[in-house]
């Protein structure tokens, strides 16, 4: 088989990564092309250009780089032509992907397009889907309720879960091992600070992350915070955090990441994929999140939920609180961070939502990262 495989962000990364694996497994040898990050890049993939290039979100972030992104479209969709894979595969970031599929099958109109992660339509802008299913063919979607949303406008559509519910965790000898390893006593309340996987995020949203860390290290003077980082944006994290008053503990590698979710104690988190890492590693966490002010009001008013956090809306609840575009302020995500620190009733509330939620997205069933491979391959008739 040939495959060509597009991811653009850090967590599409991740589930390429999972998918190729899964793929590897049950169909040995497929010849593959496309572009990723590291995950994917370890199961064989040589990207034809760094992923980070595609990582940038919203109006005022995009337009900058407008030009540069048309010409990586248009020199996507040529590799996709020449190469006259079995599958195209686009994984989650559809401004980019879905341009590439578009222009790929314009000239090859047999072209099996397959995007793994449904557009969100039940959350906003409900004609994507119809306009989606132009060029897509198959869908794979991470939550439950989501296929009959594709299906209905044409496209086959399977729920494969989320490959959060597989990733290996560290255990208590890992979160001891990091404490020790960074001194940090048993005791001692420890924070993650993790303001997102994009560059424009992190610069937006970590001066308010550290001044809220700051405002509860005064009630927590013993309060040590951790920084899980991804490699396209490490340096700007290191360059960034270097200044603040009290500099964190900077990871980069996913074992010393995993040992730090393992030891934490509480979080502050960027919304996205993320709140499903916390969740399933047990993590109590607040959300808080912001974007330039004319991309907040576009995005804000074609919302039709009244959460964006994952763990909120697979579990059906409203539990995990969010601090988000006007109200994303350093004190108040301060007080929430005391209480959950305090207040045993509210972290065993999480608990038992994070629970739930790692329960309807399949932990303890066949990894996600092979059922959407299985999905692939059916959909392929290569089963």
């Amino acid at each position: 088989m040939r495959v060509f495989v597009i991811a653009g962000e850090a967590s599409g990364d991740k589930l390429g990564g999972a998918l190729m694996a899964g793929l590897s497994e049950l169909a040995p040898g497929i010849e593959w092309r496309g572009i990723g990050g590291e995950e994917m890049c370890g199961q064989g993939l040589d990207s034809l250009f760094p992923m980070e290039e595609l990582s940038v979100m919203g109006l005022m972030e995009v337009l900058p780089k407008y030009r540069h992104l048309k010409r990586r479209i248009a020199e996507t969709a040529e590799a996709v032509v020449e190469m006259a894979p079995d599958a195209l595969i686009t994984i989650d970031s559809p401004d980019f992907c879905l341009r590439v599929a578009r222009l790929a099958k314009e000239k090859r109109p047999d072209l099996k397009v397959i995007h793994y992660v449904a557009p969100s339509v039940w959350a906003w802008r409900p004609g994507r889907a119809a306009k989606m299913a132009q060029v897509v063919d198959h869908v794979l979607a991470l939550l439950p309720f989501e296929p009959p949303y594709m299906e209905a406008v044409g496209m086959s559509c399977d729920f494969v879960g989320h490959p959060v519910v597989a990733e290996p965790r560290a255990d208590r000898a890992d979160a001891a091992a990091f404490r020790e390893t960074h001194m940090i006593d048993a005791d001692q309340p420890l924070a993650l600070c993790l303001p997102g996987s994009r560059r424009g995020e992190v610069k937006r949203l970590g001066p308010r992350f550290d001044e809220a860390l700051m405002q509860l290290r005064d009630r927590e003077p013993g309060l040590r915070v951790v920084l899980p980082t991804v490699r396209g944006v490490a340096p700007m994290v290191r360059e960034m955090t270097a200044r603040w008053p009290v500099a964190p503990i900077v990871v980069e590698s996913s074992e010393d990441k995993r040992a730090a979710f393992a030891a934490a104690d509480i979080a502050l988190a960027a919304s996205g994929t993320v709140s499903l890492e916390l969740a399933a590693n047990r993590v109590p966490m607040v959300i808080a999140y912001d974007a330039n002010f004319i991309s907040w009001h576009v995005i804000w008013r074609m919302l039709r939920i009244d959460t964006v956090t994952l763990v909120n809306l697979v579990s059906d609840t409203r539990v995990i609180p969010e601090f988000l575009g006007p109200d994303c302020k350093p004190r108040a995500i301060s007080a929430k961070m005391l209480e959950l620190l305090e207040d045993d009733a509210s972290r065993g509330e999480q608990f038992a939502v994070m629970e739930e939620t790692m329960r309807r997205l399949g932990e303890g069933g066949e990894a996600p990262g092979l059922r959407a491979a299985r999905s692939v391959l059916e959909f392929l008739g290569r089963v």
